[in-house]
């Protein structure tokens, strides 16, 4: 009997890929069977050791998706080398540096939207004109707990994370009469060198993991078998949902001592 998750002959485009949890969804895709483009907006030499590894069927491509044109660009890299894609992961994001509203810089404010939410936009825009014609595909946007929980100091990137969740579902609604699909994957606390400061501090660690009714920061794995099963024909029924991949850490834990 064939794995349902297989990927074999499949084509997949994921965004932010040389580092932390899109690089783990990349090796996933792979070890799937599908053929990879890894992007990243800087240290391209991260995504080509990446995709070296993983092997002839995986490729680099440098590209900053809140770039329209760059946008574009790069997936005509993919459609010359691979004549089509599948598998969209619209990963790419940033956080920016922490501030109150009304001491934001607008520019920084900006930037975080510009990658986060215009970025998915332009990405899924060119996955969609691709995949509707063929009438097969599936889009993952890869948004985050801050979707639905509040995070003084980043009102940038709750605003992205939520607007991403809502085009999620907007485009999911548009592109299911032609049997394409759109989720988002949300991750709650997962360990990347991002966050390394957090994880590594032993107060830090005990803090956010009281935060994780399972107990325990999340690996980026977590996130990419969550993601390859959602791109499979596994999950040929599932489509318009964020689901959640955050050890629980959205039933806030606190209740759980009383109101």
């Amino acid at each position: 009997m064939k794995f349902r998750n297989d990927l074999t002959g499949r084509t997949a485009l994921v965004t932010g890929g040389s580092s932390g949890i899109g690089e783990a969804i990349a090796r996933d895709l792979a070890a799937a069977g599908a053929k990879v483009a890894i992007n990243c907006v800087s240290h391209l030499d991260a995504a080509q050791k990446v995709a070296a590894e993983i092997g002839p069927d995986a490729v680099a491509l440098q590209a900053d998706v809140s770039d329209s044109k760059a946008v574009e660009a790069m997936f005509q890299q993919v459609d010359r080398r691979w004549h089509g894609l599948d598998i969209l992961i619209n990963n790419a994001g940033i956080d920016g540096e922490r501030a109150l509203a009304w001491e934001a810089d607008e520019s920084a404010w900006q930037k975080v939207i510009a990658v986060n939410l215009f970025g998915a936009f332009f990405c899924a825009r060119q996955a969609l004109r691709r995949m509707v014609p063929q009438k097969r595909g599936v889009i993952v946007n890869i948004t985050s707990v801050h979707e639905e929980i509040a995070w003084s100091g980043y009102s940038a990137y709750c605003t992205a994370k939520a607007g991403e969740a809502m085009l999620t579902k907007t485009l999911a609604q548009e592109a299911a009469p032609h049997g394409v699909r759109v989720l988002a994957v949300a991750p709650g606390a997962v360990k990347t060198p991002i966050n390394q400061s957090v994880w590594q501090d032993p107060a830090g660690l005990k803090d956010l993991e009281r935060k994780i009714p399972l107990g325990r920061i999340g690996e980026t794995q977590d996130i990419a078998s969550a993601v390859t099963f959602l791109v499979s024909d596994s999950a040929s029924y599932i489509t318009a949902r964020t689901i959640f991949v955050d050890g629980g850490m959205t039933d806030f834990p606190d209740f759980a001592h009383g109101g």
